[in-house]
């Protein structure tokens, strides 16, 4: 994959797909083009960090409808739309559900790839806060069941002293349980633990359910 990044580019006008798909390969970004909706839905496959490139007004399936179907299938991508009439309705909606810009036909170049690359630089975020989340649960889910409530004491607040008392032990057997927790959450202090675990929503974790 090139620096740039990978670009899905959906816009049922020829002329203009075969412009946009030339320009953009120049300048280093990877294109895969389709002429619709469907047509992406069938042959896509998910890379990342990408973004598509989508024409709010086609045919078969508009810009929003692609955009509530990947967020069905809990497909991520971030979405820049492009269109040349689109509604003040179809704006909202498509900012609400999640697109990062909106680009009126006939638009400045510049601003079109200013515009794909902060949306490639955001999925490269998000990308990366997936990696950290995935990781931080795999930490997480090498505690102890009882190391995993001493974590959870330890998040809320509690001294060690106060979490012997709720677990009905001793002061001494805590700490050793919070050195366990702080080595594998790999974390220096229990603000760090803090900031990881709620970060990564491991509250709401299936071990905890």
């Amino acid at each position: 994959m090139t620096k740039a990044g990978h670009l899905y580019l959906i816009d049922d006008d020829d002329s203009m797909r075969a412009s946009l798909t030339r320009m953009l390969r120049e300048v280093g970004y990877i294109v895969d083009d389709y002429a619709s909706a469907l047509d992406f839905l069938e042959k896509s496959v998910p890379v990342s960090p990408a973004v598509i490139l989508l024409d709010m007004q086609m045919p078969d399936m508009t810009g929003i409808d692609l955009q509530e179907k990947l967020i069905q299938l809990g497909r991520k991508t971030p979405i820049v739309f492009v269109s040349g009439q689109s509604h003040p309705h179809q704006i909202v909606q498509g900012l609400k559900k999640g697109a990062v810009d909106f680009l009126f036909k006939p638009f400045n170049l510049e601003d079109m790839l200013k515009a794909v690359a902060d949306a490639i630089e955001f999925d490269r975020r998000q990308l990366k806060r997936v990696s950290v989340d995935i990781e931080t649960k795999r930490e997480y889910e090498s505690l102890t069941p009882r190391e995993r409530e001493v974590c959870t004491w330890l998040v809320e607040g509690l001294l060690n002293k106060d979490i012997a008392v709720k677990l009905g032990t001793t002061d001494a057997t805590i700490k050793v349980h919070k050195a366990r927790v702080m080595s594998k959450m790999h974390v220096d202090s229990v603000q760090s633990l803090v900031k990881k675990y709620l970060e990564s929503d491991l509250a709401n974790h299936p071990l905890n359910c």
